[in-house]
């Protein structure tokens, strides 16, 4: 191990690193709170100014600082740039007050950062591999020694980012941003964590003919040429740290399917945007019901986008419904799902792999009234299914009206609306409609932050149903626990976890209390998924027996908090 992951991951902090490298270390750099027995130890006397300050005046200044800038973009960007000086200063700024700084740091304004300052994504410790450069080379970029203690690996091609779309390169920040979530949210060491953007090109015209971008120019490689790139990393990973996190974000939808089922079976490795919102969504479901809604043997749910996150939830959901007592088709039949071609039944053509299970059959329309047979619109299925639920994963902004949602309200007393898609502008109908649509009795839940809405003189909370309340801990579980592989079983495990910390199912009145916990609290909402996705693991053969006690002390060992440990000379 080198000297850097040494001084990275040792609790004594000893090192042999000069002072120089020290401050250019993001996750050991202390700027001027370096003391100065420090200052002596390591040679830093001329690099840094006379003053000597604690992490806490670090913070505070700035706060302020970062407070008189114009908006929250700008923010964004001077917390980027924070980051990459400061790992430890970043997350004691906005550990003071998580809810407010999570959708600075990452939605909405990661999206337009990735448009905007692709620049800001070319840090020292994020992994730029090139289909055009690496190809042959990507172990041995991996064995470098300062990746020593890597235990988590967030990777994108940059293919679909929110909801922009394309992003190639500039899609290194979503790697970054999830990992920074890894640790604001659970605690992950950001020494063990490594952001990764494989470069396979971009179809993105606007991207091609900018002078500043910083990726490969080329159009999107696809196909077996795709797949090799991919396999050739997926091996070179799982060769050097069989016991990583490999987590996928904002792959295309026929390549996220594919590529998460082909290496599953083989190591941990999972797919955030199909399994950590089926995660989410299937708690966020099971606090509903906790708060009205209709029990999960009744349940009846539209999904409007079937794409990797739809198909993802449905399938989860399912099993949910299976483990309830239902079998595997009377479970799939509960599902309509929707897409560009309308209500996906077997026979038609362009069904995917991940859609063929929860396809209706080819006749379930056949005494529905409806204007074209061949593509049965969303309206068409709301008025005749009359669902219990409603979810949104479609990017399609505006695409719930009150045609299509009002229906809800006349069958069931509790209607579930989930409208998922993010960042806000893409958002399938605001909170504010949907309860003015149901009379006030909708169970809602959005992709993005929402404030409370006014609705018959009462303030309505909004849950963000996101996958920050279930992948930080996932990651914290495989840190803790061992976890050899991820399965649905664990991602039940922790929907179940998740439900249990509902504070409407605790509240005399459901209808004014959220359904999930507050932001605040995401390091106990951690810590209570890993705890449960590490006994599922044990169940499941996949993760190394321990007692209740050694997995507790574990978990404790696990979780990074941001403070300034003192340095000592190797």
């Amino acid at each position: 191990m080198s000297d850097t992951a040494r001084a990275m991951l040792s609790s004594s902090l000893k090192t042999a690193l000069s002072g120089r490298e020290l401050l250019d270390c993001p996750v050991l750099n202390k700027g001027n709170a370096f003391d100065r027995r420090e200052r002596d130890l390591f040679g830093l006397h001329g690099l840094l100014p006379a003053s000597v300050a604690t992490l806490a005046e670090q913070a505070d200044l700035a706060r302020a600082r970062l407070a008189a800038l114009p908006d929250n973009f700008a923010r964004h960007i001077a917390l980027r740039e924070i980051q990459d000086r400061n790992e430890t200063l970043f997350y004691a700024i906005i550990d003071e007050a998580l809810e407010a700084w999570l959708p600075i740091i990452y939605t909405p304004a990661i999206g337009r950062a990735c448009r905007e300052f692709s620049h800001i994504w070319t840090r020292p410790r994020g992994l730029f591999l090139s289909y055009a450069d690496h190809r042959g080379r990507i172990a041995e970029i991996l064995a470098n020694p300062q990746f020593d203690g890597v235990r988590v690996i967030v990777a994108s091609d940059g293919g679909s980012i929110l909801g922009i779309g394309d992003q190639g390169a500039n899609g290194m920040g979503i790697p970054i941003g999830k990992l920074s979530l890894y640790t604001a949210c659970g605690g992950l060491d950001p020494a063990r964590a490594l952001p990764v953007l494989l470069d396979v090109g971009t179809d993105n015209e606007t991207l091609l003919a900018d002078p500043e971008y910083i990726g490969w120019r080329h159009a999107r490689v696809r196909g077996a040429e795709y797949d090799a790139f991919i396999a050739e990393f997926v091996q070179a990973v799982n060769t050097r740290w069989p016991n990583i996190a490999l987590h996928w974000e904002d792959l295309s939808g026929a390549d996220a399917l594919r590529i998460l089922r082909r290496y599953r079976d083989g190591m941990c490795t999972y797919n955030d945007d199909i399994q950590g919102t089926a995660g989410v969504t299937a708690g966020a479901l099971l606090a509903a019901i906790r708060a009205g809604g209709a029990p999960l043997d009744a349940q009846k749910i539209v999904i409007f986008g079937a794409g990797g996150a739809g198909c993802g939830i449905a399938d989860l959901l399912a099993q949910m419904m299976v483990a309830g007592g239902m079998t595997a088709q009377e479970a799939s039949r509960r599902f309509f799902m929707v897409d560009i071609n309308g209500l996906v039944r077997e026979g038609m053509p362009g069904v995917t792999e991940g859609q063929q299970p929860f396809a209706q059959p080819a006749d379930v329309a056949l005494d529905w009234r409806v204007d074209d047979a061949a593509n049965i619109t969303l309206a068409e299925v709301m008025a005749h299914v009359q669902p219990t639920m409603l979810i949104g994963t479609s990017g399609q902004g505006g695409a719930f009206t009150r045609e299509i949602v009002a229906p809800m309200a006349q069958q069931a007393a509790r209607p579930i609306i989930f409208a998922l898609s993010n960042p806000t502008a893409n958002i399938e109908a605001t909170p504010a409609d949907l309860l003015a649509w149901t009379q006030g009795r909708a169970i809602i839940g959005t992709g993005g932050p929402f404030a409370p809405v006014e609705y018959a003189g009462r303030m309505r909370p909004v849950d963000q149903i996101n996958n920050s309340y279930v992948f930080p801990g996932v990651g914290l579980a495989v840190v803790a626990g061992g976890i050899t592989r991820m399965t649905d079983g664990m991602f039940l495990a922790a929907a179940h976890a998740l439900a249990a910390l509902s504070p409407a199912a605790k509240a005399a009145d459901p209808t004014t209390a959220p359904l999930l916990p507050p932001v605040s609290e995401l390091r106990l909402v951690a810590t209570a998924v890993a705890r449960a996705v590490i006994a599922q693991g044990q169940k499941e053969g996949v993760a190394p027996q321990a007692a209740a006690h050694d997995v507790e002390s574990a978990l404790r060992d696990a979780v990074w908090t941001a403070r300034y440990r003192p340095y000592e000379k190797a």
